[in-house]
């Protein structure tokens, strides 16, 4: 079950007594957890109604004699308790789980870690309760999930303003909302978003990011590529060469995968290989001007060039530099 069916079943009102969030992925965590503390109760009812813990501080027994406690002038009370995953004796909470009370809302944060679930204690939440492993986004799914994020507070984007946003900020999803509810501020009654808001109010160039890299190297334009490498050595934060050596073996990689398709459709590629249909053009240009021997060269060298950029055989050379000969040696 996802975070947001659990939510949508809270502001509907229905409640288990038992909710144990788990996993990798921060985001959705805190989602449940800021819910649960601020809005299951109503304002009048939290002062009585809503204990929270935080692991690292916590006893076991002050918890489960918390969750046996019976609400004051009102339904229910909702018991929290924060990174779980510090608590050393947390497995004791099994007898209250086992035997939890239906006026008590117990919702636990056990943040980066899983629980074992060889063990009873797993096997007993999962039965008594409800879990919910949360795992990291995969970089392919980013677009979608901010599609929906936006769609969700009344906005729409342009593909090219949506690929900026997300190749900058990358796997982070709290950032990724803050900044778009930043947009939102700024942009006041305009609902559509575009590459120049994206320039004017995330700071990112829309001619000189690692997308423009991208698309120079897919035309093999190879002055365009040395101006915009050129761009980064003078901004080093603007796209350091961590982020631009993923991103282009991503784009090499999913033109390798055209030759495979077995389809000259465009929407049909752009499916295969999991790119927006707007942006195939690109990949399907590379594709054509490479050919496979070319992508194949372009893969291994991307192979090469980061690993010297982490020092293996390279001691000396600045990372522009680096950049430089690679793109050199890929189109050339």
């Amino acid at each position: 079950m996802s975070v947001d069916k659990i939510i949508n079943e809270w502001k509907n009102g229905s409640f288990k007594p038992v909710y144990w969030f788990e996993g990798e992925e921060e985001f959705f965590i805190d989602k449940a957890i800021d819910y649960a503390e601020k809005q299951i109760l109503v304002e009048s009812e939290t002062s009585f109604n809503l204990t929270v813990f935080y692991g690292k501080d916590a006893n076991w027994t002050d918890i489960i004699n918390a969750c046996k406690r019976y609400p004051m002038f009102s339904e229910r009370q909702v018991v929290l308790l924060k990174e779980a995953q510090q608590m050393r004796d947390v497995e004791k909470l099994e007898s209250y789980i086992d035997n939890p009370l239906s006026s008590t809302i117990f919702v636990v944060s056990y943040k980066e870690k899983k629980l074992d679930a060889r063990k009873k204690f797993a096997k007993l939440v999962k039965e008594k309760g409800v879990l919910v492993t949360t795992k990291k986004m995969y970089d392919k799914e980013l677009p979608q999930w901010t599609q929906e994020l936006l769609q969700t507070k009344g906005l729409t984007i342009s593909p090219k303003g949506l690929a900026l946003l997300v190749d900058h900020i990358g796997n982070d999803l709290k950032r990724i909302e803050n900044e778009i509810d930043k947009l939102s501020v700024n942009l006041g009654a305009q609902k559509k978003i575009t590459e120049d808001d994206i320039e004017k109010y995330i700071g990112v160039s829309k001619e000189y990011n690692v997308f423009e890299l991208q698309s120079a190297l897919a035309s093999k334009n190879l002055a365009r590529s040395i101006k915009i490498i050129q761009h980064f050595e003078a901004n080093p934060k603007a796209a350091p060469i961590q982020m631009i050596l993923p991103s282009l073996y991503s784009f090499y990689s999913k033109v390798f995968m055209i030759f495979g398709a077995g389809s000259q459709d465009e929407r049909a590629i752009a499916t295969t290989i999991g790119v927006n249909p707007f942006f195939v053009k690109d990949y399907l240009q590379a594709a054509k001007l490479y050919t496979y021997p070319g992508i194949e060269k372009a893969l291994i060298l991307l192979h090469h060039y980061n690993l010297k950029s982490v020092g293996i055989g390279n001691s000396k050379t600045e990372d522009a530099s680096l950049l430089k000969e690679m793109v050199v040696k890929i189109i050339t």
